[in-house]
């Protein structure tokens, strides 16, 4: 059977090249880091080759990046590392409606800790409100918090902006970029960015390790204590072969070709709402659009019974975001953007990778309707 992933958002498989990079981390240099001898200085310097790797790719300094366990981490670690820092001085965060949960869900965490959030509202695409946030800036406000690009429905916020706006009212500014880094450009010098939040899995590398940039003089509070790893701010014998994965994963990340993927997702998309009647895509269209994501309802389907569907035909898709589907909640992000209860148990994600072909695609298109028009006979609507 034909199998075609397009669950790249959730993760992607680690390249081979990527792999083979690794593979002499687990055996042959298994120095700790931290050792004066040689076996632990080989360690050293690969990850502090991969920490400049990844500087490069952010125009930033090598030492303002320290190595985590992943997005989640460096997400928890930007909001409450800054909440303590600055609490209780300052109290106030402000974050979109449409983050990624582990945002969301430390914002919720400083709220029973005295911290005031405000949730920044979307319009039906999932842009922020430029107005609204300039509004809601305070002399209490500690940090600014808004993606760079959304995991469900592929919405790319305008960073610069975003940024001025920030550096105009001297409040600091994260991005979470898990999503979209190095499929879009990511400046933290022109975009004027205090924090970012990056992860190796959702670019071919491994899982389990992440960073956050933290621009120099930012003062932040450590989350994890101990030997003072990490110029003392995120303890914890390093995670050699998958940081150095993560260092490769961004090295090949500049050969992946945008281009093609992005003609690739609006064949998909342009297709099915052509064919397939009763269909809606989720979020923007075009250039302020992940080049790899399209999330689209189709009413009267329900979603979950359909990419159970799908699998059966090799097809690998996704109802939402995959740190949610452990849940029965509905999405937050399509609330957010105002899609009826109804439709959000109607919608489908697929996010393509770079190994996507055209005859996957084909593949898709050819399986997607029958499957769909057989759903709803079965439901007596057609």
């Amino acid at each position: 059977m034909k199998s075609v992933y397009l669950d790249n958002a959730a993760t992607t498989k680690l390249d081979k090249k990527i792999l083979k990079t690794m593979q002499p981390y687990f055996k042959e240099f298994y120095g700790n880091p931290s050792s004066v001898h040689i076996k632990g200085q080989e360690t050293k310097k690969a990850i502090e080759n991969a920490r400049e790797i990844i500087a490069d790719s952010m125009n930033v300094k090598s030492e303002e990046i320290y190595f985590t366990s992943g997005g989640t981490e460096s997400n928890n670690w930007a909001v409450k590392g800054l909440f303590f820092q600055n609490f209780p001085k300052k109290n106030h965060l402000i974050i979109s409606k449409i983050e990624h949960d582990c945002i969301l869900n430390a914002a919720k965490w400083i709220e029973t800790k005295g911290g005031k959030v405000t949730y920044l509202d979307v319009n039906s695409e999932g842009f922020i409100n430029l107005d609204q946030l300039k509004k809601s800036i305070t002399e209490k406000t500690f940090l600014v918090s808004i993606m760079q690009a959304n995991n469900e429905i592929g919405t790319i916020q305008n960073l610069e902006e975003i940024g001025k706006i920030c550096k105009e009212k001297n409040v600091l500014f994260h991005t979470d970029a898990a999503q979209s880094y190095t499929k879009i450009p990511l400046d933290a010098k022109k975009m004027n960015l205090n924090l970012i939040t990056i992860n190796s899995h959702k670019i071919y590398g491994p899982k389990g390790v992440g960073a956050l940039f933290i621009k120099e003089g930012t003062k932040i509070e450590a989350l994890i204590h101990g030997g003072g790893h990490e110029r003392n701010l995120r303890s914890g014998t390093e995670n050699v072969y998958g940081i150095v994965g993560f260092g490769k994963a961004v090295e090949l990340s500049k050969k992946i070709d945008y281009k093609k993927i992005s003609k690739l997702r609006d064949k998909l998309l342009e297709e099915i709402l052509k064919n397939l009647s009763e269909t809606k895509l989720n979020g923007p269209k075009g250039e302020k659009r992940l080049p790899n994501n399209v999330n689209i309802i189709f009413k009267n389907c329900e979603g979950e019974a359909l990419g159970a569907y799908l699998e059966n035909k090799g097809i690998y898709v996704s109802t939402g975001s995959a740190c949610m589907s452990n849940t029965n909640a509905q999405s937050h992000v399509l609330k957010a953007i105002k899609i009826p209860g109804k439709d959000q148990d109607s919608s489908i994600r697929f996010t393509l990778g770079k190994e996507t072909t055209e005859k996957e695609i084909q593949y898709v298109l050819k399986i997607l309707p029958e499957i769909v028009e057989k759903m709803r006979r079965i439901n007596g609507l057609k």
